[in-house]
Order: structure tokens, then sequence, then C-alpha cells
């Protein structure tokens, strides 16, 4: 199937679905202009981010990945006003981006950035936040999303749901004979999750304006 059907459909969901927001706009719009790679999640995932965390009735939420800070800005919205969201950015031009679209988009109370590789943040995160995660976000550097699922493990709780972003790579996931290193780092990813008792997992296949992937959700024991 052409990918353009694909397309036209979540144009179509999303106008169905989706109210005209300023806030997520206006952070698109900054990253476009900013020059940030166009990899933020969709509007519907972005939504399906959104009501996830407000059905886990979440008040503490990790995530891995900052970017512009459009899904950091769907998580936050579900959080209430003493809530805390933790986001862990290795670029500082991103953080910087980001912190202008959270702050226009009313939620910079309830959002901290840590800017540094995100493995070498864990520590920080434990010292400075050390109550477990409701939600665990990962959408980073692909290679080292098993350390970050780990890292996730060590501070969650029972009831901890971790979500992690682009583990299908256009089907690529499959193909036992690819070399590409965000492939491998989630084929590695899965392994990981399959032998970890600790968590009950699947992964749902996505297609739309992103593409064909898919998400990872774990639900920790």
């Amino acid at each position: 199937m052409n990918a353009e059907p694909w397309i036209v459909v979540d144009q179509f969901l999303g106008e169905c679905l989706l109210p005209v927001d300023a806030g997520l706009e206006g952070a698109l719009a900054t990253n476009a202009r900013e020059q940030l790679p166009a990899i933020d999640v969709s509007p519907l995932q972005g939504r399906f981010l959104n009501l996830l965390a407000t059905l886990l009735g979440a008040r503490r939420i990790l995530e891995f990945g900052t970017l512009g800070g459009y899904s950091t800005i769907c998580l936050a919205r579900a959080l209430p006003s003493d809530g805390l969201l933790v986001t862990l950015e290795a670029e500082p031009r991103h953080a910087r981006v980001a912190r202008g679209n959270i702050d226009r988009a009313g939620v910079g109370d309830r959002v901290v950035i840590r800017e540094g590789k995100a493995l070498e943040s864990l520590a920080w995160v434990r010292a400075e936040h050390p109550a477990p995660f409701d939600l665990v976000f990962i959408d980073a550097d692909k290679p080292n999303t098993t350390e970050y699922f780990r890292g996730a493990l060590e501070m969650s709780h029972p009831g901890t749901v971790i979500v992690a972003d682009n583990v299908v790579r256009k089907g690529e996931v499959a193909n036992a004979a690819s070399t590409d290193a965000s492939v491998l780092g989630m084929r590695r990813f899965l392994e990981a999750v399959s032998r970890e008792p600790r968590v009950q997992a699947t992964a749902l296949q996505t297609v739309g304006a992103k593409g064909h992937d898919g998400f990872l959700i774990a639900r920790v024991r």
C-alpha cells in the first residue's frame, strides 16, 4: 500500500478528534524554524500519550528524549498542578528550544529539563527525584534503548507503565540481517524485555503520518 493514504487518514482522524491546539502547533512551528529534526510524535500519538497518562492518574513522569518538547507538553498536560515531569535531553540547543515551547504551552511549572546524555543523567535523577515514576516514555537514541529501559525499571513501582517509541523501524526490526544501529538497538531491547520477569509487555505497529513504526508498552509487575 502506498503511504499516502495513511497520511490522509491521519489528517482526517486528527481533524475529527483533535481540536486546534495553539501550544502544540506553535511548538512544531518553532521546531521547524529552529531546524530541529521533524521526528516528534504525531498529533494523534501525542493525544494517545496524554490519554495514557490521564488514565494512569500519573503524578510523576520520566521522559528520555525531549527534542523540541512536543511529547513533553502532551504528557505534562495530564499531570496535576503539583505533578512532575523530568525529561532528559542530550543536545543543549534542543533543550533550549524545548524550554521555550514548554513554557509558552503553560506547563513549564511541572517540567524539569536535564541536559546531558541520558545514561549519565540517571544518577542525577535518582538523587534529585528519588521517588518512583508512574509513567516512563523512551524516545531517545535507539542503540541505548535497552539501557534506558533498565534505568527506568530501577525508578519504577508495581503498576508503572513504560512506553518505548520507534520499535518497528519500517518493519526492519524483523530483519535479522540488518546492520542498522537503530534496528539492532531495538532488537536487543525487545530481547531484553522478553527476558525481564518484572514486566508484562506488548508491542503495537502504527502506520500514519510517521510511516510504519510502533510502540512497545510494558507494565511493571
